[in-house]
This record gives structure tokens, C-alpha cells and sequence, in this order.
């Protein structure tokens, strides 16, 4: 009898781990929902048409009410594993804001804008999804100066051994924007630390207040674009 039940409990050990191994496998962050456009869809889309996209929520600016509108706005930066979107002003009641937090699954319809450069979502609505995933920033150095940069637009990336050239406070005083001038190989890039991303009271934001020209910084960031790469700082490190 002993035997008989140890061969059990055994058998119950392997179909247990079996069941784990398949929901492991089920997950996968690339596969999209009936009627949902894959990354290269939604970058082939014409601007001005409607979108249907499901991606994971990495960061977000803060929450508002929009009174003129009469509800609730929320920009985010999202991402799959095939690519990155910029979802503006997002239509959100404030119920509804704690379902848009990093890594969450969401599913957006708007349409496809794009300005100064910068392509995004508009006019988004959106539906909470299932599943987590969160996105590794890729580095993208080798990539300054080059065409293929802008493939990336949105995605969280990295760069290192850049040189301070200098910053400025948007209105000429810290609470607002923080523009960022990084050089690298004498050839210099805007960089930018979005108040309502990152705001006065972030670490970010303080460190960069802090830079001096001539350092040599890491930076990770969101790869936004506004007539040009200006990556919205997420964080830095002087080296």
C-alpha cells in the first residue's frame, strides 16, 4: 500500500509540474486578440486611420480631468515585444486609472496621428487585458545618427558614454520640461525630462538638475521624437 501511494503522490508530482510547464508556455506577450493588428499593421497603418492595438502598459504621464472634454485623460507609453506606442490622451474616468499601471495588458482603438515626427494614438479608448509583461530597455548607442533609429520610436532604450553639452529649464526655471543637450562622437542630440513623466519630486528629474557639462552620463529613456530624437529621460547614471 505504502508503495502504491508513493507511486501516486509521484504521478500527482509530474502532472502538477506538467500543468505549470504548459501555462508557462501558454503565455505568450506577442499574440494578439481576433481583430488586433500586429506591430508591423500598425506601422504599415496610414496615418489617420483607425487602429486596434494590444500592447503593455510601461509608464504613463499623470492622470486629469479634462473639463472642456468632460472626462478623464491618460497619456502612456506602451509596448510589445514587436514594437512601441505612444497613446495620447487616452479617454480614462479616474475608476479606471489604476488598470493603466506598468506592465499591464491593455487593448486600445483610435487613430493613427503623428506630430513634429512623433507618431501616436489618438483618441484612444481602451479595454484592460490579461497577462503582464515588462519591456527591457535596448540599447540603441549605435544607433544615433542613424535612419534606423527612428524604427524604434517609443521603445524603452538605452545610450551610454554621452557628454553633457548643457541643459535648460523650460520657462527658465526648475517645475517645468527639462531640455538636455548629449553629445556623442561631436555630434550632439536633444534629450528631454518630461515633467509629467518624471516630475520635480523623481530622482530623475533632480539629477539632471544637477549635471555639468563635460560629464559622461548612461541615459535610459522612451524613445520619443519631436522634429528629431528627444528621448524622454527615465533615468541617468554619471559615470
Amino acid at each position: 500500500m505504502k508503495k502504491f501511494l508513493a507511486i501516486l503522490m509521484a504521478l500527482a508530482m509530474v502532472f502538477t509540474m506538467a500543468a505549470c510547464d504548459t501555462a508557462e508556455e501558454e503565455f505568450d506577450p506577442a499574440a494578439k486578440s481576433e481583430g488586433v493588428m500586429t506591430y508591423e499593421e500598425y506601422a504599415a497603418a496610414a496615418l489617420d486611420s483607425e487602429v486596434v492595438v494590444e500592447a503593455y502598459v510601461q509608464a504613463t504621464q499623470g492622470w486629469w480631468f479634462d473639463s472642456d472634454a468632460g472626462y478623464g485623460k491618460i497619456t502612456v507609453y506602451a509596448q510589445d515585444p514587436d514594437g512601441a506606442y505612444f497613446i495620447y490622451e487616452m479617454k480614462c474616468d479616474e475608476a479606471d486609472a489604476d488598470k493603466v499601471v506598468p506592465g499591464a495588458k491593455i487593448k486600445v482603438t483610435g487613430y493613427k496621428g503623428e506630430w513634429a515626427g512623433e507618431v501616436e494614438i489618438m483618441d484612444a479608448t481602451f479595454e484592460a487585458g490579461e497577462g503582464t509583461w515588462t519591456a527591457e530597455a535596448m540599447d540603441a548607442t549605435s544607433l544615433l545618427g542613424t535612419e534606423e533609429l527612428i524604427q524604434h520610436q517609443n521603445k524603452l532604450v538605452s545610450f551610454s558614454s554621452l557628454v553633457v553639452e548643457g541643459i535648460e529649464y523650460k520657462n527658465g526655471e526648475p517645475g517645468d520640461d527639462i531640455y538636455v543637450s548629449l553629445s556623442k562622437n561631436g555630434t550632439t542630440y536633444s534629450f528631454c525630462v518630461e515633467s509629467y513623466l518624471t516630475g520635480p519630486d523623481s530622482d530623475v528629474y533632480k539629477a539632471v538638475g544637477e549635471l555639468e557639462a563635460g560629464s559622461v552620463v548612461d541615459v535610459t529613456g522612451y524613445l520619443y521624437w519631436y522634429e528629431g530624437v528627444n528621448t524622454h529621460i527615465t533615468a541617468i547614471e554619471v559615470k
